[in-house]
């Protein structure tokens, strides 16, 4: 994926309490800097929750939600620093969806072997999701016009769409402590 990851430092004895807190503060900055940088670019930035449900007041800019789902990433990596052995926490059809959106929110393509780096599991574990994946309609693979012996694979629209909603909303639950609905994406 050529991502950088870095070491976040906890301080010691901080609670889960405490760490979602510093989450939330985080987020809201975030938040409150892209609404600065809207301003002055001179688009309107969107309107205020205040708590509400209003799905039009989710994040959609590709660079916030590609850094959400960075964040995700990440935060699946620091695990394994902390309980031995990486293979306690296997999720390789999550990680390859992480790794092909952020790419996406960036711009990027992504050859098969880069995707299977991402997933951090071994490259036939990574091979099958990716076939799995596809078979699901939420990965596509594209022949290299310049290289023949390199495939690129990225996310389907709808895949894309899908993670995009998932990381709008879940930036909203974790600025309000309300239940929420389910979010659906059509099949």
């Amino acid at each position: 994926m050529g991502t950088l990851l870095h070491r976040v430092e906890f301080a010691e004895g901080e609670t889960v309490a405490g760490m979602r807190s510093r989450a939330q503060r985080l987020i809201t900055m975030a938040g409150d800097l892209l609404a600065l940088a809207r301003e002055l670019e001179g688009r309107p930035a969107p309107a205020a929750t205040n708590g509400s449900h209003d799905e039009a007041a989710m994040p959609t800019d590709r660079r916030v939600l590609g850094e959400l789902a960075r964040n995700a990433y990440r935060a699946r990596r620091l695990r394994n620093q902390y309980f031995s052995g990486t293979d306690l926490f296997g999720e390789p059809a999550w990680d390859l969806l992480l790794d092909l959106f952020i790419n996406a929110c960036e711009g990027k393509r992504v050859p098969v072997t880069s995707a299977c780096i991402g997933a951090a599991v071994p490259t036939t574990t990574a091979l099958r999701w990716l076939t799995i994946l596809e078979s699901r309609e939420l990965v596509e693979r594209e022949a290299d016009s310049s290289d023949a012996r390199r495939i690129f694979v990225r996310l389907t629209p709808r895949a894309q769409t899908a993670m995009s909603a998932y990381f709008a909303r879940a930036s909203q639950d974790t600025r309000s402590n309300e239940p929420r609905r389910p979010l659906i994406v059509g099949s």
